[in-house]
């Protein structure tokens, strides 16, 4: 295996790829580890996809918070399946934590979120799906 098919990158995941949900089996076929929980810089908002996967937004006017998020060290052979086995309107794209770092992450279309429920007051996705009862 040549040194570029072993590289592996990290990738920030905020709602349905995260350990124990309903598409995290796609982060083990990947070959994925998980790492860390974290926490983006507070220039996020989150929506609600029909309640079936959250949609992560960068925002730029000031009303952004922090977003739980966890990173996982993905295979970069991987990050294709990753990526192509995502909902429609989701992408890879950089995400700043706030640690200062920056990071492959999912991020979402602004078309996507239209006409949704936004839910940034709940900081993430596991903490909408705990309040509201839905997986």
């Amino acid at each position: 295996m040549s040194e570029k098919e072993s590289a592996a990158v990290l990738l920030a995941v905020n709602g349905t790829l995260m350990r124990g949900l309903k598409l995290s089996p796609n982060m083990a076929a990947a070959g994925a580890t998980f790492l860390k929980e974290a926490v983006t810089e507070p220039v996020y908002r989150l929506w609600t996809i029909n309640d079936e996967h959250p949609a992560m937004i960068r925002v730029t006017d000031g009303s952004g918070v922090g977003v739980a998020v966890e990173v996982w060290e993905v295979p970069a052979a991987g990050l294709a399946g990753i990526l192509l086995n995502e909902p429609p309107g989701l992408s890879i794209g950089k995400v700043n934590l706030d640690d200062g770092s920056t990071v492959l992450g999912v991020i979402g279309e602004p078309a996507l979120v239209e006409g949704q429920r936004e839910i940034t007051e709940f900081g993430g996705w596991r903490a909408y799906i705990a309040a509201t009862g839905d997986a």
